[in-house]
């Protein structure tokens, strides 16, 4: 299944054939090879670790947690098919005497064939090799091939090898799942006739690339890609008179986690003027330390980032230095405040992406003006408010709702729960499209809708036949049916 002498049109083809097999497979078939993969990934889980430490420097006790969500996702996506809802199976029994006369309609959604999913770097199991793309895309009955992260190649490949050798002992088809690396490679399986998505977490830039070769293929295919974001938060001045210590604290340990390398990093923070909140701040972040970043390159661009900010008019730097070498000594936190009117002014320059441990405070004269600089505020996977219980933030969450895809309060966006309810996505630049890539309704990205008119019983997909042999919650004739 991860055959290296294999060209990629070989590759491509293997996975049309298995996609024959994954499609007709029972969701219990599939649930066992989900979880196949899951136990053989725990059962190596020391290995990987190793081996991912040694390539990403993101430490033993963070890995193994990821280890564990991520086959904590296998696990939950075998659980999610083998509850049937994910089907949306919708039944409309014939009515002769309607006018014009309505045949019998039943509707399911089916998986769309193989897809290719792009490692991301920040989270070397969670969203890579067997991460949630892949689990989402293997449990509806798409095979996966996985274009590999260049930042960990040597954990893709054993990782690839330990779910290739689960898969096959499971019963699961060849062609059902392959790895390959390179940039080439990667543009070359975007373009395969092939393919019919593609998952992709990483850069603004280098997933734009892709999403455009996506659109642009003779037979255009959805590109999920996960991109930039800036997740902003929103303080009122009630919040800091009651808890500016707490709060600063809660900030400086989120934004700095896992060296600022996080999706959900809370980029963009929002307070009224006047306050000590920057001093507060100042304090929580002055022994953090610095943290090794998972790529050469991605070191390379943190002091950059920090340069370029801070070289702008009126931005002061609150905390920490822009003169740092992250490639040789880590990435250290920073700082920078200005001010509401100041991002009005210049919007494509203060609000762009600084990927590390750094945040930039802003500050608002007044809800007229906080208005006016959050709708400058690109698409973001999160948005969050700290206020009082008595205040009332309902314009403003109104208007976070509208750019970003989950809204939290009195929390901090670092930490993704994998679950029903999760909404791992947002408005672009934070995603290219409206669903979710974490969490169990992330299978709707694999599957298309198709309707069966007037058929014949014996043609049916199980959950749509009469007597529902699947058990599964279904909505038949406008009612909902739970079993």
């Amino acid at each position: 299944m991860t055959t290296a002498t294999l060209s990629l049109s070989e590759l491509t083809a293997a996975a049309t054939e298995a996609a024959k097999v994954t499609a007709a497979a029972s969701d219990a078939e599939r649930a066992g090879w989900l979880n196949a993969v899951a136990d053989a990934l725990d059962a190596n889980a020391a290995e990987l670790v190793e081996i991912a430490d040694s390539e990403t420097s993101l430490g033993a006790a963070r890995l193994t947690g990821e280890v564990a969500r991520t086959t904590g996702q296998l696990r939950l996506f075998a659980r999610v098919i083998t509850e049937g809802s994910y089907l949306e199976a919708v039944i409309d029994h014939a009515d002769p005497s309607a006018t014009p006369p309505k045949p019998d309609l039943r509707r399911i959604l089916r998986p769309i064939g193989p897809v290719a999913v792009f490692s991301a770097s920040n989270f070397p199991f969670a969203f890579s090799v067997a991460g949630g793309d892949t689990a989402s895309a293997l449990a509806v009955g798409c095979p996966v091939i996985v274009k590999a992260h260049s930042g960990h190649l040597r954990l893709s490949e054993r990782t690839a090898e330990i779910v290739a050798e689960a898969l096959r002992s499971a019963g699961a088809p060849e062609g059902i799942f392959a790895l390959v690396s390179g940039r080439e490679q990667g543009t070359a399986l975007v373009q395969d006739p092939a393919i019919k998505a593609v998952g992709f977490t990483g850069s603004i830039p280098g997933g734009r690339a892709l999403f455009d070769l996506a659109t642009s293929r003779p037979e255009p295919i959805p590109f999920y890609g996960e991109l930039g974001s800036l997740n902003p938060v929103v303080i009122t001045g009630a919040a800091l008179a009651e808890r500016s210590g707490q709060l600063a604290a809660g900030l400086a340990a989120s934004f700095t986690m896992g060296a600022g390398q996080f999706c959900t990093k809370p980029g963009l923070v929002f307070i009224p003027a006047g306050t000590s909140f920057a001093a507060d701040l100042a304090e929580a972040t002055k022994d953090k330390p610095a943290a090794g970043m998972l790529t050469d390159r991605i070191a390379e661009a943190y002091p950059d980032g920090l340069r370029s900010v801070a070289s702008l008019p009126d931005v002061a730097v609150v905390s920490g230095t822009v003169d740092q070498d992250a490639g040789a000594n880590g990435a250290a936190p920073v700082v920078f405040s200005t001010s509401a009117a100041n991002v009005l002014q210049r919007p494509d320059e203060l609000l762009e992406e600084c990927f590390g441990p750094t945040t930039l405070l802003i500050e608002y004269s007044g809800p007229e003006e906080l208005s006016q600089v959050l709708a400058k505020v690109p698409g973001s996977l999160t948005a969050t408010v700290h206020a009082q219980p008595d205040e009332d933030v309902s314009a403003l969450v109104d208007q976070l709702t509208g750019l970003a895809g989950r809204v939290l309060f009195d929390g901090w966006p670092t930490g993704v729960a994998v679950n029903w309810a999760q909404q791992h996505g947002g408005p672009y630049p934070a995603t290219t499209s409206l669903f979710t890539s974490v969490g169990a309704t992330a299978v709707r990205r694999f599957q298309r809708p198709v309707a069966y008119q007037d058929a014949p019983e014996a043609v049916l997909h199980p959950a749509l036949r009469e007597g529902n042999p699947l058990g599964i919650p279904r909505r038949v004739d406008g009612e909902l049916v739970l079993r």
